[in-house]
């Protein structure tokens, strides 16, 4: 039996259709895909205004300054000014590091050469004492023995020179026994000639401190050839040695007082620091302490030897 279905006016007359359409409608809103919903950080209702905006005079919505962001919105742009800040204050902590690590040197190197004088001083006036090592020649060799191996110990161990207090223990030994050397060496100079040494020694020691801590010349950069002339006054020394002529000896010993007079330079830059190429870490004022030491001795060892061969 075939059903026949009239339309008036946009309405079934057929209620059997009518509810057949009205099923398929519902079926379509069932499976319709609806979109997510949003939600956002902010209540859309409530009087507060979006993060990064305020409300003004108006109404209007006015952008809100960087350093005004809310705790919910973006994170401010960073502060590059600080950095420059940092950076200041780091060169002012550095050069006062700088400076307290130099004070630390020369006040350790004052004891020390005070004390050497000191000593120096005993072996000459004493006479018991100076007589005792005329005829004990050995006890120059032992001290000179001793002294090598304190120089060992403190150059090449980078934990014993740094520990306290072990590092001073060891340097104040080693300062003893380098005295107790120079004593014995100059037992067999005149007194007059090693006073004239010390003091043609301080006098040079001084000037040449200045002169490293004036000048612009950088002597930092020449280390290596510095150590090729030290190997090469060496090697002259052992040939004046074999030879035995005065006049060689007395040229060696100019030249020696020279290229120590050279280092002492360069140590003193290196300790200094600053605009020189190469320096010395603060942590290593006894490093700095020494070396300052042995140029400055090794300056009066050639000095007195000038002066006792020229008289």
């Amino acid at each position: 039996m075939e059903i026949k279905v009239q339309k008036s006016n946009g309405i079934y007359s057929n209620p059997k259709g009518k509810a057949a359409h009205s099923q398929q409608w519902q079926d379509m809103e069932k499976n319709e895909q609806h979109p997510p919903a949003y939600s956002p950080d902010y209540h859309p209702h409530s009087p507060a205004p979006a993060p990064g905006f305020h409300v003004g005079q108006g109404n209007i919505a006015v952008v809100t300054p960087a350093g005004d962001y809310d705790s919910t919105g973006s994170a401010p742009p960073p502060d590059y000014s600080q950095g420059f800040e940092d950076q200041d204050s780091c060169h002012f902590s550095d050069a006062a590091i700088r400076r307290g690590f130099i004070r630390k040197v020369y006040l350790t190197l004052m004891v020390q050469l005070l004390t050497t004088v000191g000593i120096i001083c005993a072996f000459l006036y004493w006479h018991d004492l100076n007589h005792w090592v005329l005829y004990n020649t050995w006890f120059t060799y032992t001290m000179m023995a001793v002294v090598f191996a304190l120089i060992i110990v403190l150059a090449c161990c980078d934990s014993v020179r740094r520990k306290v207090p072990v590092n001073f223990i060891l340097l104040g030994l080693f300062t003893i026994v380098e005295g107790c050397m120079l004593g014995s060496v100059s037992v067999f100079y005149d007194a007059e000639a090693v006073l004239w040494a010390v003091g043609a020694t301080a006098l040079v020691a001084f000037s040449l401190s200045v002169f490293a801590m004036q000048s612009r010349w950088d002597f930092t950069t020449a280390r290596g050839t510095l150590w090729v002339i030290g190997w090469t006054l060496v090697s002259f020394g052992l040939l004046c040695a074999i030879l035995r002529s005065q006049y060689l000896y007395i040229v060696y010993a100019c030249l020696g007082t020279l290229v120590f007079s050279i280092y002492l330079v360069m140590d003193t830059q290196l300790m200094l620091g600053g605009k020189h190429k190469y320096s010395i870490s603060p942590e290593e004022y006894i490093f700095a302490a020494l070396n300052l030491y042995l140029d400055i001795i090794t300056i009066f060892l050639f000095i007195l030897q000038i002066i006792g061969l020229s008289r």
